[in-house]
């Protein structure tokens, strides 16, 4: 079974990263004030606000600055600031094997499904799938995204999510660990060593902004692959602003995904809260997933892992 790092209490640290586009410091304002007012002490490296063109900061500045934090005892979690691309040109620079000696959650979505997905191949360690401060307004402070989060890493021990149902869903149960995030970034790790293994296990995806045809070359890349024949279950989260050519490709994101995996017999949800999306509600990747699909969906997802 997978690790869990300690549940959050008042006076940890929290720090934040930024793996991929750049980020300000006001950017983070609202963010900070929110965690401060969980009583979370929030850090920030000296370097955390480099630019280098569109990132934060050369390759080799963001793997110090998520390297250093990996390598404190006192920070407890560290959650990225937000996505874009440029996870994947550190991913390799930085030592995860620290988090045996000073375990902390690692939080985030989008591009940081590199870390996620690097995380579950190369460690024994869960990680979580959840909104980041580049989200996180203060005016919002009761937005169910970020005290979704809250619950997640500092209080109780299960979060039920119950979900719309969905003409596509594919009924049934299953108990096995969660893996996944972002549908492109999953498809641009295959065969490298940050793959993940999805056999036996639950895959969630979720994507952003791509073209209908892509995602279908996507979705038939991991099949070929064999990432969605020996799925305990299918979890399918926000499928936001698909675009489509002029000569329509004649299905829905939802719809390349149910026509891929018919034949198998795995349960199958769509609509999941979690993704590009304004309901973006964490998942404990790694951990284990009570999957029960419906009629009447409700999907439970324990905080510990269950035997």
């Amino acid at each position: 079974m997978r690790k869990l790092p300690s549940k959050l209490k008042p006076g940890d640290q929290i720090a934040i990263a930024a793996s991929a586009r750049k980020i300000s410091r006001d950017e983070l304002q609202d963010a900070i004030e929110i965690f401060e007012s969980w009583g979370l002490k929030v850090v920030l490296h000296p370097k955390l606000f480099a630019i280098q063109n569109q990132f934060a900061g050369s390759d080799e500045v963001r793997a110090e600055v998520l390297n250093t934090y990996l390598q404190s005892p006192d920070i407890k979690a560290i959650i990225f600031a937000r996505g874009g691309y440029g996870t994947v040109r550190i991913v390799d620079q930085v030592d995860f094997s620290y988090l045996d000696k000073f375990p902390k959650w690692l939080i985030g979505y989008s591009d940081i499904t590199v870390v996620h997905s690097h995380v579950n191949t190369n460690t024994n360690w869960c990680t979580i799938h959840a909104t980041m401060p580049i989200n996180m307004q203060k005016q919002n402070i009761n937005n169910e995204s970020v005290l979704a989060l809250k619950k997640m890493l500092m209080n109780d021990d299960e979060i039920v999510y119950p979900i719309i149902t969905h003409q596509l869903n594919k009924l049934g149960k299953a108990n096995a660990e969660i893996v996944g995030g972002n549908l492109s970034v999953i498809y641009s790790l295959l065969g490298s060593v940050s793959d993940i293994d999805t056999k036996g296990k639950i895959l969630f995806l979720e994507d952003l902004d791509e073209y209908l045809y892509h995602v279908d070359r996507m979705i038939q890349a991991l099949k070929r692959a064999g990432k969605l024949k020996d799925l305990a279950g299918l979890v399918v989260g926000g499928m936001s602003d698909m675009k489509d050519n002029t000569i329509s490709f004649g299905l829905t994101a939802e719809e390349i995904v149910h026509d891929a995996v018919k034949e198998y017999d795995y349960p199958v949800v769509f609509n999941f809260p979690a993704g590009h999306q304004e309901l973006n509600l964490p998942i404990k990747l790694g951990s284990y997933m009570r999957l029960e699909i419906d009629h009447t969906i409700d999907v439970r997802i324990p905080l510990l892992i269950l035997s």
